[in-house]
């Protein structure tokens, strides 16, 4: 029985003693955790937050003052699609905060004339940090900065699965394409699919068969044709 008490409570000493080095290792002031400065592109898409729940980020994220005012202005601009996308960035900004498993801060940066992308590289250039978002041209001058990057999309590509040229698959034509005749859709995680010949089926669901695709920071795109055939939605 005393053996038994005495295991108790060694695990009880160890489970607290983990918790408070945690604590202290989150809170230090000297630790090295990398300062992650979260852009507007990156909230909206929202999908930071679900990657912050599994506990991959150990770095310290922070979010401007000036992103969550950008968000701010954009839902009470005039524009509906714009709207519901700040909004929805402004939710996930607070759901971020709620993570237990990262440290997410709002950083009260100063409210002024400059552009919040500049104000983002000007932050993580000054704090030896990095930049989280989506946005293919904020990447880019980050790179030119020497400013490393995360990129949700570049997450996305290395862990979704691949698709080869042959494969069939159902995408729901929404728009239409650049060139004459194509079509546009989306299918897993917002995947576009350029189908040649859709143009006038925008609005119906089609089984397409891909026949190449190209990736990049700014996303994933699938090159298809028409099919005569139906196969079950992905």
């Amino acid at each position: 029985m005393e053996v038994l008490i005495l295991v108790i409570v060694l695990v009880l000493l160890a489970e607290t003693s983990f918790l408070t080095v945690k604590n202290l290792v989150k809170s230090h002031p000297k630790s090295n955790r990398r300062k992650v400065y979260v852009d507007t592109s990156a909230l909206i898409d929202g999908r930071i937050v679900d990657v912050a729940k599994t506990g991959f980020i150990s770095d310290d994220l922070f979010i401007p003052r000036s992103v969550i005012r950008e968000l701010q202005l954009l839902a009470d601009g005039k524009d509906k699609e714009k709207r519901e996308a700040a909004r929805k960035g402004m939710d996930n900004a607070s759901e971020l905060e709620r993570v237990v498993y990262c440290n997410v801060s709002i950083l009260p940066d100063e409210l002024d004339r400059t552009p919040v992308d500049e104000r983002l590289i000007t932050l993580a250039r000054e704090n030896h940090g990095a930049i989280c978002t989506n946005d293919f041209n904020l990447s880019k001058v980050a790179e030119t900065e020497k400013i490393d990057v995360l990129n949700v999309n570049d997450l996305a590509l290395a862990v979704t699965n691949d698709y080869y040229p042959g494969d069939r698959v159902m995408v729901k034509i929404t728009a239409e394409g650049s060139n004459k005749g194509q079509g546009v859709g989306h299918i897993n995680g917002g995947i576009m699919v350029v189908v040649d010949g859709a143009a006038k089926n925008i609005g119906k669901e089609l089984e397409v068969e891909i026949v190449r695709f190209i990736q990049t920071s700014a996303g994933r795109m699938i090159f298809a044709k028409k099919t005569n055939g139906r196969k079950k939605k992905l």
